[in-house]
């Protein structure tokens, strides 16, 4: 994928603030501090459209982003970082559920996890959720450069056995090197029919 523009577009809390659904959307989601900001960095070639934090939870609106006026990226706050006050937590579920269940040219989820930590509750509820309503997902496991290959394939045949699925179907990425952006490009392609 040639990225000529990548732009934030806005943030919003409800429907009525979203932008106009006109161009297919990949939505982003993962626990707090996954990398989701840094991925979504990598595969437009931008250093920081996306803001990266090293204090986890930073995220808490639906943020905008239009990619080669084409498709649209959201990125969605984290969950499961206990130091977000818990009233902003109990905003965040409905917020996400109707964005998730309601928004028309929502084509997909990519869902991050750490490739150094087994998926939890979280991980199975949001996935069997975007099951129920028929979402894709595409399933990336991030920070592989921070492990060995022969811990990355444990914890990759590991991750696949907690989520009852084949490791084929779990994407490698690291952000740092690049490694696996081709991938998640054509995973997302496929959903959005670039």
């Amino acid at each position: 994928m040639i990225i000529s523009s990548a732009e934030f577009v806005k943030s919003a809390t409800q429907p009525s603030h979203y932008p106009p659904a006109e161009q297919p959307e990949i939505a982003f989601s993962g626990r707090s501090n996954v990398g989701k900001s840094s991925l979504i960095n990598r595969l437009v070639n931008r250093k920081r459209l996306v803001k990266t934090s090293s204090t986890p939870g930073r995220t808490q609106l639906l943020n905008f982003f239009i990619i080669n006026q084409s498709v649209s990226f959201v990125d969605l706050p984290g969950y499961g970082y206990a130091k977000v006050p818990a009233a902003v937590q109990k905003k965040w579920g409905p917020m996400i559920e109707t964005y998730l269940s309601t928004r028309p040219t929502l084509k997909g989820v990519v869902l991050i996890m750490d490739i150094r930590r087994i998926p939890g509750h979280e991980e199975r509820n949001l996935i069997d959720w975007l099951h129920l309503y028929g979402r894709a997902c595409i399933t990336v496991l991030t920070k592989i450069d921070k492990l060995s290959k022969i811990k990355q394939t444990k914890q990759h045949n590991a991750i696949a056995q907690a989520l009852s699925v084949a490791p084929g179907s779990l994407l490698l990425f690291s952000a740092k090197s690049g490694s696996g952006k081709a991938a998640v490009w054509k995973a997302v392609d496929a959903l959005v029919g670039m």
